[in-house]
């Protein structure tokens, strides 16, 4: 079993979501970033240890070589990689890099409208754009403080 699998299932099986996952370059420390969508308040460190003492386990089992691993939060500024999680977070500032350039961008930031028929929708200032879901490299929540 693959590693993103293996977090993949170990992760969702807690009753979290795996937001995302980061290696160091050789791959000595892990990053797992999860998230609670049914909790107002998020992750908690009581989260992040449950998580953490599992995966150990896990990795143990698995002969996953390993020198750190950490478990976070995604944060205020999380990516957004799934198509659903384009839908969740429709209404909120979103900042885009795309593979390929559209119009001559590779970067957007606007409101996010949504994700449809492989879409995602984007208020900007002048106008709404549509993105091919599948050029996306990046993106990321932008966070609104008021």
């Amino acid at each position: 079993m693959d590693l993103n699998t293996l977090l993949e299932t170990t992760v969702v099986g807690l009753g979290y979501e795996l937001v995302d996952v980061e290696m160091s370059p050789r791959g000595r420390t892990i990053r797992v970033f999860i998230d609670v969508p049914d909790k107002e308040s998020g992750v908690d460190v009581e989260d992040c240890a449950k998580v953490s003492n599992q995966l150990t386990r896990v990795f143990e089992v698995e002969n996953i070589d390993f020198d750190r691993l950490e478990i976070s939060s995604p944060g205020m500024d999380r990516v957004v990689k799934k198509a659903a999680d384009f839908e969740r977070f429709a209404g909120q500032d979103i900042q885009i890099k795309l593979r390929i350039p559209v119009n001559g961008r590779r970067n957007f930031q606007g409101e996010l409208l949504g994700h449809q028929d492989g879409k995602v929708g984007l208020r900007l200032e002048k106008d709404d754009v549509e993105l091919e879901y599948t050029n996306i490299e990046k993106a990321r929540l932008v966070p609104r403080f008021d």
